[in-house]
C-alpha cells in the first residue's frame, strides 16, 4: 500500500494545481503592502492624475467636447497611440514618482511564481487567446475578410490590449492595493470597483438608454469583482493584466469599441 500511495502524492499535487486558482486559491497567504502612508498618497493622487489627463484627451469626451483637443480645436491623438503611451505613463509613474518598485503593485518576475498561479496563466491565456477566438471566428473571418484586415489588427485589437493591462495597472494594481492598505480587503475591494466600474472609465454609459447601462454597469462590476479576487487572492497583476488585455482585444475587436 505504502509503495502505491506514495507517488501518487506528487500526481494529485500536481492535478490541484490545475483548479485551484479558479477558486481563487494561490497557495499563498495575502498581504498587505509594505510601502508607507505617503507613498500610498501619492499612488491615489497618480491614479486622479492619470485619469484627469485620460479624460483630457479622450474619445469618449469629445463629443461633449470638455476634453483638451476639443477645447484647442486640434485632432485628437489616435487610439493605437494613446493605449500604449498611457500604459507605459502609469508604470513609470509607478516607478519614479510614487517611488515603488513594480512588485510592489503586483508586477512580480516570472520565476517568483508558484506552480499554481503558473498554470491558472496558462490556462487563461489558452481560453482567450484559443477558446474565445473559435466561439466568435465567424465574426472574426468576417473582421479580417475586409481588405483593412491589417489596419483593424493595428489599430484596435493591438491597442485595446495596452488598454485593458493599463484599467489593471490603474484600479488593481495602483487603487485597490492602497484602498485595500487603508481600509481592508472587503471595503478596498468594493470602493476599487465602484470607481472602476462608474468612474472615468465607464461613465459615458450614463448616457446611454437606461437598459444597456443597467446591463453594462452590471457586467462590468462583475467581471471587475472577479479580477479583484483574483489579484487580491494571488497577488499577482500580470494574471488579470493579461486576462483583461485579451478580453479586451476581443471583444473590440470583435463588436467594436466596448472597453
Amino acid at each position: 500500500m505504502t509503495e502505491v500511495a506514495a507517488p501518487m502524492q506528487p500526481r494529485l499535487r500536481r492535478l490541484e494545481t490545475l483548479w485551484r486558482g479558479h477558486v481563487f486559491l494561490f497557495d499563498k497567504p495575502p498581504g498587505l503592502p509594505t510601502y508607507g502612508s505617503a507613498a500610498g498618497v501619492r499612488l491615489l493622487l497618480l491614479v486622479a492624475g492619470l485619469e484627469l489627463v485620460h479624460l483630457a484627451f479622450s474619445h469618449d469626451t469629445l463629443l461633449a467636447g470638455v476634453n483638451a483637443y476639443a477645447l484647442l480645436g486640434i485632432p485628437l491623438p489616435p487610439f493605437w497611440f494613446q493605449a500604449p503611451i498611457l500604459l507605459a505613463l502609469a508604470l513609470l509613474s509607478v516607478r519614479f514618482v510614487a517611488g515603488l518598485q513594480w512588485p510592489e503593485i503586483g508586477l512580480h518576475r516570472f520565476g517568483e511564481w508558484n506552480a499554481t498561479e503558473t498554470s491558472y496563466f496558462i490556462q487563461v491565456v489558452f481560453v482567450a487567446g484559443v477558446v474565445f477566438p473559435m466561439m466568435f471566428a465567424h465574426r472574426l473571418r468576417m473582421v479580417f475578410a475586409q481588405s483593412s484586415a491589417a489596419s483593424i489588427l493595428w489599430t484596435t485589437f493591438v491597442p485595446y490590449m495596452f488598454w485593458g493591462f493599463h484599467q489593471e495597472v490603474l484600479y488593481r494594481g495602483m487603487l485597490q492595493t492602497e484602498l485595500v492598505r487603508r481600509w481592508g480587503a472587503v471595503v478596498g475591494i468594493i470602493v476599487a470597483n465602484a470607481l472602476y466600474t462608474f468612474g472615468p472609465q465607464h461613465f459615458y454609459y450614463f448616457f446611454s438608454a437606461r437598459s444597456l447601462a443597467a446591463s453594462q454597469f452590471a457586467s462590468i462590476y462583475a467581471i471587475g469583482l472577479v479580477f479583484a479576487m483574483v489579484f487580491r487572492r494571488s497577488g499577482n497583476l500580470w494574471l488579470v493584466g493579461v486576462m483583461h488585455a485579451i478580453g479586451n482585444s476581443i471583444i473590440a475587436g470583435t463588436f467594436g469599441a466596448i472597453r
